[in-house]
């Protein structure tokens, strides 16, 4: 079981570098802390996808960030290694090459959390699960997370590391919001072998935030994406039962989603991004929000 303290939510950290520049991201980070949110999660392969960007971009500007604000002991710092292109996969070499790059650039000599992004295969779990022991051992990482695992594979994991003595995965990340429930029935086998879920796109790419209706076009970097749930009667209903509960509490739909979330039984906190500190004033709603048990129920 994990041992680290995430606070109410997540911040994800892939818009830095992307969809915010390097003020208005250290404008949502500095807002982000001073609300009390404590975490934030990136990637080395963030934003690769940007035509003329090469990766590491997210991790530069939290680096610079915190070099500047002095809030290292203060926040809970997580990245991920495999989806680079240059620093692909989870071979031990590539792990520890890694991390030193990951370092570097948020400018500490430590990782609160360091994920798998992706199960790799082609690699024996008892060789990268040793190179992960290794970066414990040595002081480069307080835990270890798993994302976009089979359970399966990251049962089988932890069976391997707790039979060696060494470090287990604490930590899964997975896609989970009220529209994607594929994890209803995983959450309990994951608190059952100790791992604390930190779902991703906990408003389902922005559709949870109750601005893509029927009829309306938004523009956006994520609106073909979110646009998409809208094909399903049953989201649609989604959102008006979120009105209802948004309404009842005076607060955004997005609050909603993200309460309902961290209410959920062997959920740490939801990740979620924001490109502005506007976006980012709803989900410092959800903070203190909680849900009553007819609201939860009126969601499940």
């Amino acid at each position: 079981m994990t041992n680290l303290d995430f606070g109410p939510l997540v911040l994800g950290g892939n818009t830095f570098g992307w969809t915010s520049d390097k003020d208005e991201s250290f404008a949502v980070l500095d807002r982000f802390v001073a609300a009390g949110g404590r975490s934030i999660d990136t990637a080395d392969s963030y934003s690769a996808w940007v035509p003329g960007h090469v990766g590491g971009e997210s991790e530069t500007i939290i680096g610079e960030w915190l070099a500047s604000r002095g809030h290292r002991d203060d926040v809970v710092i997580a990245t991920k290694v495999y989806s680079l292109s240059t620093r692909a996969g989870l071979s031990p070499a590539n792990i520890h090459a890694a991390i030193d790059d990951s370092l570097r650039r948020l400018q500490t000599d430590y990782l609160d959390l360091y994920y798998a992004h992706r199960d790799d295969e082609t690699v024996p779990q008892a060789d990268y699960l040793g190179a992960f022991d290794e970066l414990v051992k040595a002081g480069k990482v307080r835990e270890i997370g798993a994302s976009n695992f089979r359970y399966e594979r990251l049962a089988s994991a932890n069976t391997i590391a707790r039979d060696a003595g060494q470090t287990t995965f604490t930590v899964a990340q997975d896609k989970y919001n009220l529209a994607d429930r594929a994890l209803d029935e995983v959450l309990p086998q994951l608190a059952a072998i100790g791992v604390t879920e930190l779902p991703y796109s906990a408003l389902a790419s922005g559709f949870l935030t109750g601005k893509y209706r029927t009829g309306i076009e938004v523009q956006s970097a994520r609106a073909g994406g979110a646009s998409k749930y809208l094909d399903d009667p049953k989201n649609v209903t989604l959102l008006g039962t979120l009105d209802v509960i948004a309404t009842a509490h005076g607060v955004s739909v997005s609050a909603v989603a993200l309460a309902w979330l961290r209410q959920q039984a062997g959920i740490g906190a939801p990740i979620a991004s924001a490109r502005t500190t506007g976006q980012l004033e709803s989900l410092i709603e959800s903070f203190a929000l909680t849900l009553t048990p007819a609201q939860l129920q009126q969601l499940a």
